[in-house]
């Protein structure tokens, strides 16, 4: 069972899909008996050759199943091809939402696939591997429901939908049973995060969304009990996020239930720190007490608001329009009221929406959240988009690397506008989504009197005219995305990991910024950007040579770098808490001294998009660090 994660980062992603099946087939007595399962698990970046030299150097198995993404696919298909050269007798299995459905086109590209599963996977693998060893043909399995094969005459064969597990605990739960593997040679948790599901389905029907194929479905659950079980083994392990793969977490009475064993568990044993999930689009009663618990346990988060548009006909084509997520801005005020870590999600290019829309949409939404995850819209396949792209007028192309439908143009969004806003999205996404500041944006909004957008253009045209060779690594990302490539990891390392990077914001600041912002402001925002730049994670190795002499300390059973006695000339942690809470702040000048505690191992997610993890290891004071450890401060 092969997987290839996006990301290439020293830490693996967790094989949960494959983990599943594998379990599964395990524990059947059909299977169990009479088969080894190995999940090969390969980084973002392992290549092809590679790939094959390792997985075929020890012989060819029988059966060859792929978890396929967007991502993988044309690399799995290609292996595929080198698998039949070495077993042409072997089987072949695609898998997962890239290619559910897609059997035809599939084939038609990679003929050494054999098998398209097109749903939930554990039942039909299961029989997939029991047809095998009843010395069943690859081109005669009518009698397994769910798939898509080639037949004798090479014409595709789609048997009858499997019905969906309602039952999810008859799946035996990978971690448990030791399906996947959890610890590495020197017996650390070897995966970047824990990855969880505690239910599956979602009753929406969103244009651009293909939820596992469960979208417009009935909502099931796995068993408190199961859940418990593993979040105890996590804990022991002390995984520090746990990350939930829910389409609508905090939706369902149950989902609260979770949360309260999760926090008991971790007043036991110290683990997990962090949940991290997609949350119910539309906020219940049983939101927001999942959100009051999770404070007042210290227990962090970032609470998403996926309004992905603001324009009013985008989100009628987008089957959002009667959603209760439209009215959202009482929700954002709350949690900055609160101090709670929150984002939101866009999608630039959606079919309805213009330039202007969805800038007002952006200014909008950025009056209340900073973190905006800004995202090009991708053609997924299976979603309503893309079996309507001549309605829409839409232009797109595949990705380079990926399989991917890129969004060039559509009926309201001509080429030229795309390209202008790709510039936009590149450095929202840089600055504002991977956190590089976090302050500012409040800062800049209530002090200075500039909108996030007005920053982020300013930044952009002061990037594009700089002679300074520092801008070089930036423009040169900014290129190979617009070309296809995903260059973000490439730029986030070089931000988060040089000091000319940061000599370079501070030279942006000085010559462009502050000469825009009011006089009375600019000693305050310059020390707001001061602690935005202190706080950024810890990242050994690079060039920024002052973290190779930072002091460590063990606390809350965990590893930090320290940072003390930094002096403030403004109290800047009460003027942020201040102003996200919509208080006065008081902005006389006043010496702070402030230690800051960031947490080891960045280097693991530093060339990952992965903001949700990038948050925790931003710098923290004491104060912060022991409530998310649920200690108090020492006094």
């Amino acid at each position: 069972m092969i997987q290839q994660g996006v990301w290439d980062m020293p830490l693996e992603s967790m094989p949960l899909a494959a983990g599943y099946m594998k379990a599964m087939a395990l524990t059947d007595p059909r299977t169990g008996p009479h088969v080894d399962i190995d999940i090969v698990n390969y980084r973002g970046e392992v290549t092809l050759a590679a790939m094959a030299n390792d997985l075929l150097r020890a012989g060819p198995p029988d059966i060859l199943a792929f978890s396929v993404f967007g991502w993988n696919y044309r690399a799995f298909g290609s292996l595929a091809e080198t698998f039949k050269q070495l077993n042409p007798d072997g089987w072949v299995v695609f898998g997962g939402t890239h290619v559910a459905n897609q059997a035809e086109r599939t084939f038609r590209m990679f003929p050494d696939v054999d098998i398209v599963v097109n749903g939930e996977g554990e039942l039909t693998f299961c029989d997939l591997v029991a047809a095998y060893l009843d010395g069943g043909s690859r081109h005669d399995l009518g009698a397994v429901e769910g798939i898509t094969y080639q037949g004798l005459d090479n014409v595709p064969v789609t048997t009858p939908a499997r019905e969906r597990i309602q039952d999810l605990d008859c799946i035996p739960s990978p971690f448990l049973t030791g399906a996947i593997p959890l610890l590495d040679e020197e017996g650390a948790f070897r995966y970047d995060v824990a990855l969880m599901e505690t239910n599956r389905g979602c009753p929406y029907k969103c244009s651009f969304c293909y939820w596992g194929g469960a979208t417009g479905q009935r909502v099931r659950a796995f068993s408190r009990e199961r859940l418990r079980a593993e979040l105890e083994l996590f804990a022991k392990l002390k995984v520090h996020t746990i990350v939930l793969c829910d389409a609508n977490f905090g939706m369902l009475p149950i989902d609260e239930e979770f949360v309260d064993d999760l926090l008991r568990i971790r007043e036991v044993h110290g683990f997990p720190r962090a949940l991290e999930t997609s949350w119910a689009k539309n906020k219940s009663a049983v939101f927001f007490s999942i959100v009051h618990k999770l404070k007042q346990a210290g227990m962090r988060s970032s609470f998403t608001l996926a309004l992905q548009t603001l324009d009013d006909n985008a989100l009628r084509l987008m089957n959002r329009r009667n959603m209760k997520v439209n009215a959202w801005e009482e929700l954002a005020e709350w949690l900055d009221r609160e101090g709670l870590d929150s984002y939101a999600e866009l999608i630039w290019g959606a079919p309805g929406e213009t330039v202007q829309g969805f800038m007002d949409g952006y200014d909008r939404l950025s009056q209340h959240v900073s973190r905006i995850a800004v995202y090009p819209l991708l053609l997924l396949p299976n979603t309503e988009y893309a079996e309507q792209k001549e309605l829409h007028g839409i232009i797109s192309v595949r990705g380079d690397n990926d399989d991917f439908e890129y969004v060039l143009a559509h009926r309201t969004m001509s080429f030229a506008t795309n390209q202008q806003m790709q510039r936009f999205l590149y450095w929202s996404r840089l600055l504002c989504e991977m956190a590089v500041f976090r302050h500012l944006w409040v800062g800049l909004r209530e002090l200075g009197e500039l909108r996030q957008s007005q920053a982020l253009q300013d930044i952009e045209q002061w990037m594009s005219a700089t002679t300074s060779p520092a801008a070089a690594p930036l423009r040169a990302a900014f290129d190979a995305v617009i070309g296809g490539s995903d260059a973000y990891g490439q730029a986030l390392s070089y931000l988060f990991g040089s000091y000319e990077a940061r000599r370079l914001f501070a030279q942006w600041w000085h010559e462009s910024m502050r000469p825009k912002l009011p006089e009375g402001m600019r000693p305050v925002l310059d020390e707001i950007i001061r602690f935005d730049m202190l706080t950024l994670p810890v990242y050994p190795g690079q060039d920024a040579g002052e973290t190779l002499l930072l002091p460590e300390v063990e606390l809350h059973g965990g590893t930090y770098f320290t940072r003390e006695n930094i002096p403030l000339s403004y109290d800047v942690p009460e003027i942020i808490a201040a102003l996200r809470a919509n208080r006065a702040p008081d902005l006389t000048p006043k010496l702070t001294i402030v230690d800051l505690y960031y947490r080891k191992g960045f280097e693991n997610f530093a060339s990952s998009t992965n903001h949700e993890e990038i948050v925790h290891f931003m710098g923290m004071t004491r104060e912060q660090l022991d409530r998310e450890s649920n200690r108090s401060a020492r006094v």
